[in-house]
């Protein structure tokens, strides 16, 4: 009985010591949800392009330029004897309203309130962000954010839902340089 009890406790121990062995996966996907996504994104980058575009062409009096940045703004007034344009640092001054591609109001310039903004040291949408480097003092431009510029994928998480391009109207009050 002995000899059994200690055979029994030997192969146990010989059996316990074993290396650990690697577990294959079940199933291989090899960067497939990444590759659905970019082409997810790019579909939804063609058609915010083609809408955009529309809204251009239906509005012919206005000279729409194309940012380097991926999104299109005219001014609605231009300031062309002063040149001065916000930096890194530079507190702005401007007030603003949202609406979506179709015109309808998301955020009034009321609810947003007049806005003093620190230049990129605060945080603020990218495509705003960059819209407002664009500006001078007492100017007024409406940009035309696709969703990857504006809100994107998350909205704000409360009345701007997932990747809704937006018509922002901005208005410069002033710039004051960093100190």
């Amino acid at each position: 009985m002995t000899y059994i009890f200690r055979l029994a406790i030997l192969l146990l121990l010989f059996a316990g010591c074993k290396t650990p062995e690697a577990r294959q996966p079940e199933q291989v996907q090899s960067g497939s949800f990444i590759k659905i996504s970019a082409e997810r994104n790019k579909k939804l980058n063609e058609r915010e392009q083609l809408r955009i575009e529309a809204i251009m062409a239906q509005n012919p009096e206005r000279d729409y330029k194309a940012s380097a940045n991926g999104f299109w703004y005219y001014y609605d007034v231009k300031v062309e004897q002063d040149t001065i344009t916000p930096s890194f640092g530079d507190l702005v001054n401007f007030d603003y309203n949202i609406k979506d591609l179709n015109g309808n109001t998301i955020y009034t310039q009321q609810e947003l309130g007049n806005q003093n903004y620190a230049m990129d040291q605060e945080e603020l949408f990218s495509g705003l962000r960059e819209g407002l480097k664009l500006m001078k003092p007492n100017e007024s431009a409406t940009f035309l954010f696709p969703s990857q510029k504006a809100y994107g994928y998350y909205g704000d998480k409360n009345k701007i839902r997932t990747n809704i391009p937006l018509m922002v109207k901005v208005t410069v009050n002033n710039i004051k340089p960093k100190q």
